[in-house]
């Protein structure tokens, strides 16, 4: 690992634009070549309010790139098996593509019940059972949207992964576990660290890569990340702040994320990628169900 004495910022907001850019692309020629425009349909229940926001900024990059997006706002109320309903209608609707379900859902729903009444091949949003299962086997499906985007940026800086030792702080299953596995993937050696941990500060020393995924502002000090380490900080928390000090990690870290400008674009440019191509794999299905034997060679591929 190279020693430099100041970290390069991540910039997750500059890669994103590119991602953006390309899946407009797509979307644009998949909706002329089909008539049809790629749909999210999005599922907010409750009102609380940084949830709403993301909600709305997922629908205005929605509308920037081409794609049809179907809020639905369910009151905080909303039982488990009422929530399933709507879940299982918009999996069985053909004008719908993607499903996100705006997490975390009041506590009396059993958010993982939610999850899987999620179509897989309408997951965009990579929560369910199956689609986590296939992150940890290496095998085809939609990743989950934040550990995709840590990849990409991992990737776009050349971080070499083979051999790392990698320290993600937080087990969740829309984050943590899922980039770990991701990252397991790509031959690092991975530790996984959580509120029981003992000694955090020793493992995060001893670190490679850091992804802390925790929700606790300023949760890793500056001190505690080894020279030439690279930080992902994918922590989000009121007035902006990550789960690292970044002002007292930019001098030894090699690479770090910003918090705001770093993850969270990134979050967004996965979904609607994936959104376009759950899009385009119904759409050809569907001609393939048509009369006419070659109608799916109109609609482009995915690189096209």
């Amino acid at each position: 690992m190279v020693e430099h004495s100041d970290s390069r910022l991540m910039s997750g907001t500059e890669l994103a634009r590119t991602i953006l850019v390309r899946t407009a692309d797509r979307a644009r020629h998949l909706t002329e070549a089909s008539g049809t425009p790629p749909c999210l349909a999005t599922v907010l229940v409750g009102d609380d309010p940084a949830s709403a926001t993301y909600v709305r900024m997922k629908t205005r990059r929605c509308a920037q790139a081409g794609i049809t997006s179907r809020p639905l706002h369910l009151p905080a109320t909303t039982r488990t098996s009422e929530l399933v309903e709507v879940i299982a209608g918009l999996s069985g609707d053909p004008e719908v593509h993607g499903i996100l379900l705006q997490h975390p859902v009041p506590a009396h729903i059993d958010e993982r019940a939610a999850f899987e009444a999620i179509a897989v091949h309408k997951d965009v949003d990579g929560v369910t059972m199956r689609s986590l299962a296939a992150m940890s086997l290496g095998l085809p499906g939609f990743v989950s949207c934040t550990p995709g985007g840590i990849m990409r940026l991992l990737d776009h800086y050349r971080v070499d992964l083979a051999g790392k030792h990698a320290v993600v702080i937080g087990r969740s299953p829309i984050l943590g576990k899922p980039i770990a596995m991701l990252l397991l993937g790509r031959d690092a050696t991975v530790t996984i660290c959580h509120s029981h941990t003992q000694n955090l500060s020793r493992l995060v020393r001893a670190a490679d890569i850091v992804v802390a995924a925790a929700g606790h502002p300023h949760l890793i000090p500056g001190g505690d990340i080894a020279p030439g380490a690279v930080v992902i900080d994918a922590g989000y928390n009121p007035g902006n702040i990550g789960d690292v000090d970044v002002d007292h990690t930019r001098t030894h870290a090699s690479l770090i994320t910003p918090v705001p400008g770093g993850v969270g674009p990134m979050t967004i440019a996965v979904l609607l990628e994936q959104t376009v191509a759950a899009a385009l794999t119904q759409l050809v299905r569907q001609r393939q169900r048509s009369a006419t034997p070659d109608a799916a060679t109109t609609i482009p591929g995915p690189h096209q």
